[in-house]
């Protein structure tokens, strides 16, 4: 602590300078480093990776989208499908209850012509009935 305190200005220029030149060695033996062949095949290396990680994602992407897509296709079949019985069985519905219609109309006109005889025959009958009283 005692030769911190009793250093002159020529030696702490002399420490700034000796920590400056050793700064700069650092950074040139860094450049040197960065720039030789070993750090090149590294960067390549790193570049091949990545690359093939895009492509694996984007392989990944287009297999999503195609299970999308065919998954929207089947759930449009089914949709269709389920459509096209719905209709048939309205259809179905409707030509029931048109039959059931019919043989209702039908069937009250054949009470309705019983119901007109009958009511006939019972004025032939009165009818008859005067002349033979008179």
């Amino acid at each position: 602590m005692n030769s911190l305190k009793n250093t002159g200005f020529a030696d702490r220029l002399n420490t700034a300078a000796d920590a400056k030149k050793a700064l700069l060695e650092r950074a040139a033996r860094a450049r040197e480093a960065a720039e030789s062949p070993e750090a090149a095949e590294r960067r390549a290396a790193r570049e091949a990776v990545a690359t093939a990680r895009a492509a694996r994602e984007a392989e990944r992407k287009a297999a999503k989208l195609a299970e999308r897509a065919r998954q929207a296709a089947a759930l449009a079949a089914a949709e269709a499908a389920e459509a096209a019985a719905l209709a048939a069985r309205l259809q179905a519905e409707k030509e029931a209850a048109d039959v059931a219609f019919a043989e209702r109309t039908e069937r009250e006109a054949a009470e309705e012509a019983e119901k007109q005889a009958a009511r006939d025959a019972r004025y032939a009958a009165r009818k008859a009935r005067k002349r033979k009283g008179r």
